[in-house]
């Protein structure tokens, strides 16, 4: 009887994480789990200059999305303006987005312009991008809206 209940919970429980995370759609890049930023704190960027990973303790739930925070008071400045401490383009790559695809933003590969978040795919793709930097958001803000809701894998066809 236990292991019928263990096995109907985990199941139940999988379907769970399973459409939390359909339901965030294409739009950020999250695990499966929700988890955006592979769990680093988003205010760390701005308040401490630092990319610092959060705590499973300290989290709140933005746009289906899951965030971690390093302390309180980060989680509550994040709470306050969720808005101004987002990666943009969802978290993918802002290099990839400038090329019209969607990659995986590393959140150590970083950089705050003009009060904002950019993640890039790797450190010699971050370099890359800071060389024209002006010029690749431009193109990913223009890349933007024609490609947020499609899936990476779509892109790439």
């Amino acid at each position: 009887m236990n292991a019928l209940k263990t096995l109907i919970s985990g199941t139940a429980l999988s379907l769970a994480l399973a459409t939390s995370a359909l339901a965030l759609g294409v739009e950020l890049n999250t695990s499966t789990t929700g988890l955006a930023l592979q769990g680093y704190d988003p205010v760390s960027y701005f308040l401490d200059s630092a990319a610092e990973k959060g705590s499973y303790k300290i989290t709140s739930v933005h746009n289906g999305a899951t965030y971690r925070f390093a302390n309180k008071e980060h989680k509550e400045a994040f709470d306050a303006n969720p808005d101004a401490y987002l990666p943009q383009y969802g978290g993918y790559c802002a290099f990839g987005t400038a090329m019209g695809f969607k990659f995986d933003g590393d959140p150590t590969q970083w950089k705050i312009v003009d009060g904002e978040l950019f993640l890039n795919l790797s450190s010699e793709i971050h370099e890359k991008w800071q060389g024209d930097q002006a010029n690749f958001i431009t193109k990913a803000d223009d890349n933007w809206p024609e490609i947020e809701d499609k899936a990476p894998t779509d892109l790439q066809n």
